[in-house]
């Protein structure tokens, strides 16, 4: 089986998989958008995922996340900023990210602010699932004012909360708590109803919780490539 036909397989296999569990919570199929997350991974393999429909595609190191934008060349497609984002770095993210997740400081709000970027960045407030402050993400106490803080920043549009399931633990009862933290979100924004949750391991537990973005990168691409 060669490479190109491996990597259909995977994502012939992830899709279904999307469609089984959306179909146990009783969801349509254009409820969830799916995220190839390609850190490390070569622009070949991006290009092969984009003739398969692939269309949007998830970085986590600035560097080489613009530089694969600047190299693709593809229109069609959407990039997203999912990992922790510094805030030095936030204005240059925001020129080839369409989309980021992982807003969790003011600092990083301020950077982003901008009476000129149309269209708005498209982004989700990151909340930290765990009790450890080392995770990335706003605590349960500081949401709504970190909501707030998004709201009233030109240049942002929120779309509603992201989250990484905990280590250790299973993984659908803290989607459930993320579920009820976007609840609280939509009671200030009622158009911020998304919820950015779910990788190769537990996509499915995401979806039943009401996840609309997934991000999934080693079942879909294979293992990751040394960085060297």
């Amino acid at each position: 089986m060669s490479d190109s036909t491996t990597l259909h397989a995977r994502l012939d296999t992830v899709r279904a998989g999307i469609e089984d569990a959306l179909d146990e919570a009783g969801r349509g199929r254009e409820s969830t958008t799916l995220i190839v997350v390609t850190k490390f991974q070569p622009l070949s393999l991006i290009r092969e995922l984009v003739t398969l429909g692939v269309t949007d595609f998830g970085e986590s190191r600035h560097q080489e996340a613009s530089r694969k934008s600047d190299e693709l060349e593809a229109p069609e497609v959407t990039w997203h900023f999912v990992g922790q984002l510094q805030s030095k770095k936030a204005r240059q993210v925001a020129t080839y990210s369409r989309v980021i997740h992982s807003i969790d400081r003011d600092s990083v709000i301020s950077a982003l602010e901008s009476t000129d970027r149309n269209p708005a960045t498209d982004v989700f407030v990151q909340v930290n699932l765990t009790d450890n402050p080392d995770r990335g993400g706003v605590t349960d106490a500081a949401l709504e004012a970190t909501t707030e803080t998004v709201l009233s920043t030109p240049g942002l549009r929120l779309l509603g909360v992201m989250a990484v399931a905990p280590d250790g633990e299973p993984a659908r009862p803290a989607f459930a708590r993320l579920r009820t933290m976007s609840e609280r979100v939509t009671r200030l924004d009622p158009t911020a109803t998304h919820i950015s949750a779910g990788m190769s391991g537990d996509f499915r537990e995401a979806i039943l919780e009401g996840a609309t973005h997934l991000r999934i990168g080693s079942a879909i691409t294979g293992n990751r490539p040394d960085p060297g």
